[in-house]
């Protein structure tokens, strides 16, 4: 139970063209309007890992310090050069950031900012997460559908998609699929604005756009923030016709503070500093140069120094410039009117400081984000059934060269081994062909990470989604493809049950198999050579499996293999159901055999008990039995880690503590 004191959720703004909505700072629960964000003594660290591969030390760096400021409904700028923190601010801001690196309090309307802060406010990253083969209208949709509330009908939604569209002149490319980089920025700023939520991140919206592009964003976000919005973003450069837009500005550089404050103030704040500025000079190149230590690299340095450490130099010398910078806007007269507004704030708040451990929440249930999910990602695989065209060709070659061959081989003396040297085949393919598809996941990685962060959908819903979309159709339209095309063409003594189990083991065993490329995909330590440590895994399975099947017996040492062999559970499945109860010695053929050299198997039950097999029905269902447990135990450690939050490294860095503590008893 929530008390009406418990920061849940920033409710949704609600439109007001005409007038600015007001503003309720003594309960975060009724805000309907503007929203003001406050941050105070903000510092941010990070682990870095730093040596060789064998001798790794963990440092502590500094990314920000000690960062005092406010937001207000409006346009708010943070500007700073391409290798400086605006975007590392945004993004801790946005509670985008490990939150176990940060100390400092982020209030909203002098509240704490509350755990699902991520699914009640706005963020576009810099890199556009915008599947490019829907269209523009789908990918709106496809947010709102997930992020408006269930109360809200489909013809509102319908309607707000519209007007977004309108606004940021998307309405003539609708249908159209977002490929360019402009369209994509479009597009990805629309799945956010059609939420409305008082408070809109953008990491530096206008890079890579025209002029022309950039101007249409900077208007809409203009005439957003009109209507009571609170706009932060991240900017590396700005013309001055966009520049005159912004109601604050933050300039930071080196993890530190320039200035903050009203950003037609700045200008005047350098030039009352002794900056000399020229007229026809834009103030935000004015306002780079100043921070980057142009002016003391210029002047301070001989240009016809060859010093070996000139770059040197320059960055020290550029290092103390920010410093000097950062000292003195603590000491200016604007820093003493914000700490004053600030210490307002921060006295309002409740006693009780927020939980450092984020929440994702969802307005709608799970079997409607299932629904939505499934319907999208179907959209997504573009060509499916050309795809499934060219899955095909190769199954029917290789079943063709496959049916010419035995037809020319048959031998009565070796049948056994010739049908299960054709079985064998058969579970190859199967494994080869499934051993490419553990990027499940990894391919969607950053949209999953950007749209479940943001209150799309909770991780089962896309995890069940993604397997009932992709992982299953993916297996199971092959497995049928190439089953039906070897028993039409080679021919294999079986009746129709008998067909659809074989059919139901090799789409088992495709489970299996790309389930394990799953999990080793998934681990971040595998990632460099995870086709070639699966691949590696299954031809010597495989390899074992054959020596069984031609030699009889198993390399001395290694039976234990079969107990870790994915392929060795449907092969002898494949095996118990074709031999069990056939007939290679019919009496027609009793010349021909008492021809053979050789010791003849006449029996399939003779052939499974030289191979070790169970003749009982369960020695058949242990084996899908066992291939379904595998499947369940690589689709779960996946799962685990997929995890955006690291429950792995969570876990294990509470083992680390228990060792430690049980070493000091």
């Amino acid at each position: 139970m929530s008390s009406n004191n418990d920061p849940v959720a920033i409710p949704m703004l609600e439109k007001n063209p005409n007038d600015l909505p007001g503003m309720d700072s003594n309960d975060l629960n009724t805000l309907t309007g503007e929203a003001v964000l406050s941050f105070h003594n903000i510092s941010y660290q990070e682990m870095v890992q730093i040596g060789s591969l064998f001798c790794k030390k963990t440092r502590v760096i500094e990314k920000l310090s000690n960062i005092n400021g406010i937001m207000k409904p409006g346009l708010n700028a943070i500007m700073g050069p391409e290798r400086g923190s605006r975007s590392l601010l945004l993004d801790v801001l946005a509670a985008r950031k490990d939150p176990r690196g940060l100390s400092g309090d982020i209030l909203i309307n002098g509240k704490p900012r509350p755990a699902n802060f991520k699914c009640t406010s706005g963020y576009v990253p810099q890199n556009d997460v915008v599947m490019h083969t829907v269209t523009v209208r789908e990918n709106i949709e496809f947010a709102a559908a997930l992020r408006l509330p269930m109360t809200i009908t489909r013809d509102e939604k319908r309607r707000r998609v519209d007007e977004v569209l309108e606004l940021l002149h998307l309405d003539h490319e609708a249908n159209v699929q977002p490929r360019s980089k402009m369209l994509k920025k479009r597009t990805s700023i629309a799945m956010e604005l059609v939420t409305e939520h008082p408070i809109l991140f953008l990491d530096d919206p206008t890079t890579g756009l025209d002029l022309r592009t950039t101007t249409d964003v900077i208007s809409v976000l203009r005439r957003m923030s009109m209507r009571g919005r609170t706009i932060i973003f991240s900017i590396n450069h700005a013309q001055y016709s966009i520049f005159r837009f912004f109601n604050s500005l933050t300039l930071v550089s080196s993890g530190k503070v320039m200035f903050h404050g009203p950003a037609q103030e700045a200008l005047e704040y350098f030039t009352s500093a002794g900056y000399e500025y020229d007229s026809h000079n834009n103030p935000a190149d004015f306002f780079l140069d100043i921070i980057n230590g142009g002016f003391s690299a210029l002047l301070d340095t001989e240009e016809d120094s060859h010093n070996a450490d000139k770059y040197k130099e320059l960055s020290e010398k550029q290092h103390q410039v920010t410093q000097k910078l950062a000292n003195m806007y603590v000491e200016s007269d604007g820093y003493r009117d914000i700490r004053t507004e600030l210490d307002l704030l921060l006295g309002e708040r409740d006693t009780g400081r927020s939980s450092s451990l984020e929440e994702i929440t969802c307005v709608t249930p799970f079997w409607y984000q299932l629904r939505w999910i499934i319907c999208h990602l179907f959209k997504n695989t573009t060509n499916f059934l050309l795809v499934t065209v060219l899955q095909a060709i190769v199954p029917f070659i290789l079943a063709m060269t496959m049916g010419t061959g035995f037809y020319f081989i048959r031998n009565d003396c070796a049948a056994a081994q010739i049908s299960a040297g054709l079985l064998l085949l058969l579970t190859v393919f199967q494994c080869i062909s499934n051993v490419s598809a553990g990027n499940l996941f990894l391919t969607d990685r950053n949209f999953f990470l950007h749209e479940h962060s943001s209150g799309y959908y909770s991780m089962p819903a896309y995890f069940f989604g993604k397997l009932l979309a992709v992982f299953v159709p993916e297996s199971v339209l092959p497995s049928i493809i190439f089953t039906v095309m070897i028993f039409s063409i080679v021919g294999v003594h079986t009746d129709v049950k008998g067909f659809f189990t074989i059919l139901f083991t090799m789409v088992m065993l495709a489970f299996s198999v790309r389930s394990l490329t799953l999990a080793v995909w998934s681990v971040e330590n595998f990632r460099a050579l995870p086709t070639l440590f699966v691949t590696i895994y299954f031809v010597l399975m495989l390899f074992f499996s054959g020596l069984s099947v031609y030699s009889g017996i198993s390399v001395p040492g290694f039976s234990w293999i079969q107990y870790i062999n994915i392929p060795h559970y449907g092969f002898t499945a494949l095996l118990h159901n074709e031999f069990l109860g056939q007939n290679f010695c019919p009496e027609h053929k009793t010349a021909e055999i008492s021809r053979c050299q050789n010791y003849v198997i006449c029996t399939g039950e003779e052939f499974l008990m030289i191979q070790d097999i169970d003749l009982s029905s369960w020695g058949f269902w242990k084996n899908h039995v066992t291939l379904a447990c595998i499947m369940i135990i690589f689709l779960s450690m996946s799962y685990v880690q997929l995890s955006p939050h690291k429950k792995v490294e969570v876990l294990r860095s509470k083992w680390r503590k228990f060792r430690q503590l049980f070493k000091e008893m």
